[in-house]
């Protein structure tokens, strides 16, 4: 696999400039966000590097269990303020952090694309659409209704929906700054302090989104970040009884061990863990646009990504002819410097993971795939300063059985395994041959047989001729091993509200309290 000489641009989202965004930002140093101030940790070092050069980026310390104590403390308190303050006004500091937000889309884009790789052009949208987020749920904070129950007897009975108190919403290292505005504006909406633990490897532009939302008048302790490792800042994080409820955005494995931590405290959870979702073209499909579709599935965020389409299935009179389709367009993706507008794929953000996608590529070829693309991509601009980045070119890998490595394990990164079906039946058992279930799609012009396969197939969302579209509105999570709850749309604020029911005698003759059997 080539990591030195690739189609990019000139170089200008290196290790220099990643250090320059976070000197612009955080003049004092990298730390957590706590009452409205960022609070250097104790802790031990940790380091970060540019995932385009591997060059040294910058050290800050882990907040560790005191620290994370302390941001639960001052959560605490701002949840009183928080869940005490007219929801009218909460729905006017929601409007008006969305607003701030909209006003450092570029500074936070260029942000997020210094420190973790994501080409700008993707982080650009992604920071609108955190403005987006915010501006949604400042729509719904003032309109939790509750409902008037008739009852047996004289009674006045209704419902209230009441925070939990503080919500910890733990984020992963692919999206940043996305997920924690994903996870903040609802629970936030529904009058919950928030506290933000965002991976270690990428915890910048978390912090620079809290000091937004607190410059937009979010109180002091309603919007805080918790930097550091989880071993020691997530585990207390996720074990607090003052903990009302644990998000968490991940892996399986650590996604599993979040959920027990939390259990044993009696805290609820939202799990949105991995994928290995299925995209599946039929013959009767429109081919370039399926082709397209399966291009962005999964190279987009060079793959890094819980709903990329890393298992291409397609229908065996058309598959050499699609599978050409595919890799002619991963050819001609352009590879490189996250900062130039016209990068399409990044480097992979995290030193583990390279090393992890790297083996994967090579087990499944040992298992029977073939390369569809070439290992070396023909070279437009040779950048040497780019040299060392953790670089993994588009990667088409055909004639994937079910049994495969890549058929069964989340990859992360820009490796789609194919492979072929013959009926729509085996299709579909093809799709459900895996424990998860976060998304899908298919491709074809048969409305039925859409409507079909989409209700046949198992995942929490499933597109129709199209492939990553999502939006804060649309309810949004997995079956199975992708976890269980839902992050966004209306109904996510069921997750992070509680219900309260109140009883109210309405006449004073005869005894107003029944006998209970409960």
């Amino acid at each position: 696999m080539n990591t030195t000489t690739l189609p990019i641009g000139p170089a200008t989202s290196g290790a220099a400039t990643a250090r320059a965004a976070l000197d612009a930002h955080f003049p004092q140093g990298l730390g957590s966000f706590v009452d409205g101030r960022v609070v250097a940790g104790r802790g031990e070092a940790v380091r970060l590097t540019s995932a385009a050069t591997s060059q040294w980026v910058a050290d800050y310390a882990d907040a560790g269990t005191e620290g994370a104590d302390a941001v639960l403390a001052s959560a605490v308190r701002g949840a009183e303020v928080w869940a005490a303050t007219d929801p009218f006004e909460r729905a006017a500091i929601l409007r008006e952090v969305s607003r701030t937000v909209s006003e450092h889309v570029e500074e936070l884009a260029t942000l997020e694309s210094a420190t973790t790789g994501k080409p700008i052009r993707d982080t650009r949208g992604e920071a609108a659409k955190v403005a987006e987020m915010f501006g949604y749920y400042a729509g719904w904070a003032d309109k939790l209704l509750g409902h008037t129950i008739p009852v047996p007897g004289n009674w006045h009975t209704y419902t209230e929906r009441v925070p939990w108190g503080v919500v910890v919403a733990i984020t992963p290292w692919n999206a940043p700054l996305f997920t924690g505005g994903w996870n903040s504006a609802a629970p936030l909406a529904a009058g919950n302090a928030v506290v933000v633990k965002p991976s270690e490897f990428t915890p910048a532009s978390t912090v620079r989104l809290a000091q937004l939302a607190h410059q937009a008048g979010l109180p002091d302790g309603v919007f805080n970040v918790a930097t550091g490792l989880g071993s020691t800042v997530g585990a207390t994080l996720t074990s607090d009884k003052r903990v009302g409820k644990v998000s968490f955005i991940g892996s399986v494995g650590t996604g599993r061990r979040v959920a027990v931590a939390a259990a044993a405290a009696g805290i609820p959870t939202v799990l949105e863990l991995g994928g290995k979702s299925a995209n599946l073209v039929f013959a009767d499909a429109d081919l370039d646009r399926a082709a397209d579709g399966a291009v962005s599935a999964i190279f987009s965020g060079a793959g890094q990504s819980c709903v990329a389409g890393s298992r291409l299935l397609v229908e065996r009179s058309v598959h050499a002819e699609f599978v050409a389709r595919v890799a002619e367009r991963a050819a001609r993706l352009r590879v490189g410097d996250p900062l130039d507008p016209d990068t399409e794929v990044g480097p992979i953000i995290t030193e583990s993971q390279f090393a992890t996608v790297t083996s994967l590529v090579e087990a499944g070829i040992a298992g029977g795939a073939r390369r569809a693309t070439a290992v070396n991509l023909p070279t437009q601009v040779t950048n040497s300063a780019l040299a060392e980045g953790r670089w993994v070119l588009p990667t088409v890998l055909d004639g994937v059985s079910p049994a495969n490595v890549l058929e069964t394990t989340e990859v992360f990164g820009p490796v789609v395994g194919v492979d072929s079906f013959f009926t729509e039946a085996e299709a579909i058992e093809r799709a459900n041959a895996t424990t998860f279930g976060l998304a899908g799609a298919v491709w074809t012009q048969d409305v039925e047989r859409a409507h079909h396969v989409a209700r046949s197939v198992k995942a929490g969302t499933f597109w129709i001729n199209s492939y990553k579209t999502i939006h804060v509105a649309v309810p949004f999570g997995g079956f199975g091993d992708s976890g269980h709850g839902r992050s966004s749309g209306p109904g996510v604020l069921d997750e992070y509200t509680q219900t309260k029911a109140v009883w109210t005698p309405t006449r004073a003759a005869g005894s107003p309290f029944p006998s209970l059997s409960y």
